[in-house]
């Protein structure tokens, strides 16, 4: 029996199922407190308390909050993403977060085709209609499903189980998914296509993919405009994927059927342009909303925080690998500094990823260097797959997606005692990326693709590939300083003076989409790219 100094207090501070807080509760070395509703202020007041805290999407954990956690070891969330939660910080102070990654999958899937029934068969109106006394069925006149072509963006699990459905009502599928293999579309028996192609021949449009710095508005009035006027979209995903009011335009304009969304871009939405619009379906972010669903999260996080705490391992980490405590101390800067290095990678190529090799050279090689992998394809993954990955599951969602991954060690001495080369092949060509540590243990990247430079892979970088000519720099730092831009640093490489060269800045502000094109069409300028880690 455990001793009361002995106990590991737990905090609940959101409503999850009761089979969970009993799974915490039996555990007997384990002191659990439910306390839901709490605003940032109050959490911060009595986290200190606590080794774990678990939550759902209600409860908002703060840089703060995390501040004031001086014993907290875990954060649990019982559900996919972690957006409540101020991952940066959590890391920093050296906290495990963890999620449930598949519990919702099959909830989620379901609701995206009620939501896409609902939409093509005017349920919700008609439902309307039928209430206010009135039948006048020739309003109501639907589309029918079978071969009709879905399009989705974004083949995980989600998608995966929404294509199956789909394809039991006789759908032709067709998917755009930049890390899906051609053996994974062909055993699904879907059409692997680019976006432009999927947007223009699809009729439902449904969406899978996270909210990223690339996904940001991803459905926007440019590609509103090439849907068909016919078409309809679904948006079970997350918030901010659509650009709501050029889709409220597209649907007044008549050149958009119809649309449903679960979530939006500021929850909840207030007022929107689209309550007012007939041929949209609206419901409250409920993809994860089925006892089913909240039963299997909140067990699974209940073992995993146990398991964490009591020292039974740790599983589904999005900021650390499962390792033990002494090599995690040695390879931790290793694993931030690949995380950043695969996340710049996959940030800079344009088409799928066949293959990954990374190199390890110097005093790494006598370690095992298995989770700074993890760490290397868990950033190239993240910024299409989303907060799906982890270091657990990582290496299996790249070979799901028919990545191949490649480990080497050298002993071949470069100029520097350690370092780490990633090699993204992609339809024929290849990117390098190289980094190793500062004198001060920190993350620098020191070569990319045949240039040699000096960056830390850290906030905002501005990555322009340019032709060495005099006074390019001086036009480039006067372009970002007119836009109130900061620049925190700067490293340029060349292979010969004159030739080709890259330039890369450190930035403190986001680069804005006009204010790209306007650095791309800079004399010299050959390629920029707005990178964020």
């Amino acid at each position: 029996m455990a001793t009361k100094t002995s106990m590991h207090p737990v905090l609940v501070a959101d409503h999850i199922s009761e089979d969970g807080i009993r799974l915490l509760k039996g555990e007997s070395a384990l002191n659990v407190d439910v306390k839901t509703g709490l605003a940032p202020k109050e959490l911060a007041e009595i986290v200190g308390s606590y080794e774990a805290l678990v939550v759902r999407s209600a409860t908002k954990v703060t840089a703060e909050v995390i501040r004031r956690a001086n014993r907290l070891k875990v954060i649990g969330r019982a559900g996919v993403g972690l957006d409540n939660v101020d991952l940066d910080a959590a890391t920093k102070r050296g906290i495990i977060c963890m999620n449930v990654p598949g519990g919702n999958t099959i909830s989620a899937a379901e609701h995206t085709m009620s939501l896409i029934l609902s939409l093509v068969r005017h349920i919700p109106q008609a439902d309307a209609h039928v209430r206010e006394g009135k039948w006048e069925r020739s309003k109501f006149t639907g589309m029918e499903l079978l071969g009709k072509t879905l399009g989705l963006v974004g083949l995980g699990k989600i998608g995966s189980e929404v294509a199956k459905r789909a394809q039991g009502f006789g759908m032709r599928v067709m998917a755009y998914d930049p890390f899906l293999s051609p053996e994974r579309a062909q055993q699904m028996d879907v059409q692997s296509v680019d976006l432009k192609t999927l947007l223009s021949e699809a009729d439902v449009i449904s969406l899978h993919v996270p909210l990223t710095a690339q996904t940001k508005h991803l459905i926007g009035a440019k590609e509103l405009a090439m849907m068909k006027r016919s078409a309809r979209l679904v948006n079970c995903a997350r918030g901010g994927i659509v650009d709501e009011a050029a889709l409220a335009k597209a649907i007044t304009d008549g050149k958009l059927a119809g649309a449903a969304l679960d979530v939006f871009e500021a929850e909840p939405p207030g007022t929107s342009p689209l309550f007012k619009l007939p041929q949209v379906v609206l419901t409250p972010h409920l993809g994860a909303a089925t006892e089913e669903a909240q039963l299997n999260v909140a067990i699974e996080i209940a073992k995993q925080v146990s398991d964490a705490l009591l020292g039974r391992g740790i599983r589904n980490a999005v900021n650390m690998p499962s390792v033990d405590g002494a090599t995690l101390k040695l390879l931790q800067p290793y694993i931030l500094l690949a995380e950043k290095m695969g996340s710049l990678a996959t940030q800079l190529i344009e088409t799928p990823v066949a293959e990954v090799r990374v190199t390890y050279v110097g005093d790494l090689t006598a370690h095992d260097t298995a989770p700074v992998t993890l760490a290397v394809l868990k950033g190239i993954l993240e910024p299409v797959v989303g907060e799906n990955v982890n270091y657990v599951n990582a290496s299996f969602i790249a070979a799901e997606r028919g990545v191949k991954v490649v480990e080497a060690k050298s002993s071949q001495i470069e100029e520097f005692a350690n370092l780490v080369a990633i090699e993204v092949r992609s339809d024929g060509s290849t990117l390098v990326v190289q980094g190793t540590l500062s004198a001060r243990r920190e993350p620098r990247i020191v070569k990319i693709d045949r240039y040699v430079v000096e960056a830390s892979p850290t906030g905002y970088m501005l990555i322009i590939k340019n032709l060495d000519r005099p006074g390019l720099i001086g036009q480039l730092g006067s372009l970002l300083g007119r836009a109130e831009v900061n620049i925190a640093g700067m490293s340029n490489g060349r292979e010969k003076p004159g030739g080709d060269a890259i330039t890369v800045f450190n930035v403190d502000d986001e680069i804005s989409p006009d204010l790209l094109k306007r650095i791309t069409k800079v004399t010299h300028v050959l390629d920029a790219k707005f990178i964020k880690l």
